[in-house]
C-alpha cells in the first residue's frame, strides 16, 4: 500500500474530494489525507465558515486545500463542484461521499418530508457524486478511488431509525454496483464503502451512555473518527480491493452483547 506521499504522478500529488468534509468525521478523512501527502478539496453546504477556516488550517502546514461549497442535493450543483475541483486541481483521484443527515424516524412521527430529505442526502447524492467524479477519473490513466460511508446498523437495525438506515442501507448495494459498472468504463476506478459503528458520542452523552457503547463491542472501547480514515485509506490505497461493505465498529456489528459460554449453554 502506497501513501500520498509516494504516489504522485510527475511532480503532481493525488486530489481527495471529501464530502462534508467542514467539521465531525468528514474532517477526520481530509485531516488524514493531507497528512498522507494529498492535496484536498473541501466541501461543505451550509458549513463553509468551517470549511474555509480548515483549509486555512490546511494550508499553513503546507498542504495544497481549498474549500467548495455546493449543495449536493441538486445535480447541477454536483456537476459545478466536480468541475471547480477538477480545475482549481487538475484532477480527481480519490472521492469519499461522507456528506450525511442523521436523526430520529419513529414511523408514527414520519413525514414525507423526512424520508426525501434523508434519500436525497444519503443516498442520491453519493450516486451522483459518484457518477460525475468517475467522468473525470476516466479521462486518468491512473483512474481513481471512490469511498461511501453507510453505517454499520444497516445490518442490525435500530428502532425509531426506518428511514435514516434505508437511506443508509442503499449504500451498500450501491457501492457494488458503481464498482461494477465503474469498472466497465475503467478497470482502475474501484469503489468501496466503510459503515462506522459509533465514533462519535452527541454531545449531551453522559457516562452510562458511554460506558454503554463501550460494551458494546468486543473492543472494549470507543471509536473514533480516526477509525475510519485508516479504514478509507486502506480501500482507497489497496489495488486489488473492490466493491468492499467494510464495518468498522469494534465488533458491535456481530456482538450480541454477552460473551456465549458453551459451558452453561452446552
Amino acid at each position: 500500500m502506497t501513501s500520498g506521499k509516494e504516489r504522485t504522478f510527475g511532480n503532481v500529488k493525488p486530489v481527495a474530494l471529501i464530502t462534508g468534509s467542514a467539521k465531525r468525521v468528514g474532517r477526520a478523512i481530509a485531516k488524514h489525507f493531507a497528512e498522507q501527502g494529498y492535496r484536498i478539496a473541501v466541501h461543505a453546504n451550509q458549513s463553509m465558515d468551517e470549511a474555509k477556516e480548515f483549509a486555512v488550517e490546511l494550508k499553513g502546514e503546507g498542504i495544497e486545500a481549498s474549500a467548495f461549497q455546493a449543495d449536493i442535493t441538486k445535480e447541477t450543483e454536483v456537476k459545478d463542484l466536480i468541475d471547480y475541483v477538477y480545475f482549481y486541481f487538475g484532477r480527481i483521484d480519490v472521492l469519499v461521499n461522507s456528506a450525511s443527515v442523521f436523526f430520529p424516524t419513529p414511523l408514527s412521527e414520519l413525514e414525507t418530508d423526512d424520508i426525501e430529505k434523508l434519500f436525497q442526502v444519503n443516498t442520491f447524492s453519493v450516486l451522483n457524486t459518484s457518477r460525475w467524479a468517475a467522468r473525470k477519473m476516466a479521462e486518468q490513466a491512473t483512474g481513481g478511488a471512490i469511498v461511501n460511508i453507510a453505517d454499520w446498523s444497516v445490518v442490525r437495525p435500530a428502532k425509531d431509525f426506518t428511514a435514516y438506515i434505508a437511506s443508509k442501507g442503499a449504500l451498500t448495494t450501491l457501492t457494488r454496483s458503481l464498482a461494477i459498472d465503474l469498472a466497465a468504463i475503467h478497470p482502475s476506478i474501484r469503489v468501496n464503502a466503510v459503515l462506522p459503528g459509533q465514533v462519535l458520542l452527541p454531545p449531551d452523552a453522559g457516562e452510562k451512555k458511554r460506558q454503554a457503547a463501550i460494551d458494546a463491542t468486543l473492543v472494549k472501547r470507543l471509536g473514533d473518527p480516526a477509525d475510519v480514515a485508516q479504514a478509507v485509506q486502506f480501500l482507497v490505497e489497496s489495488p486489488f480491493v473492490t466493491g468492499v461493505c467494510l464495518p468498522v465498529d469494534g465488533g458491535r456489528t456481530i456482538f450480541g452483547g454477552e460473551f456465549y459460554d458453551a459451558t452453561v449453554h452446552g
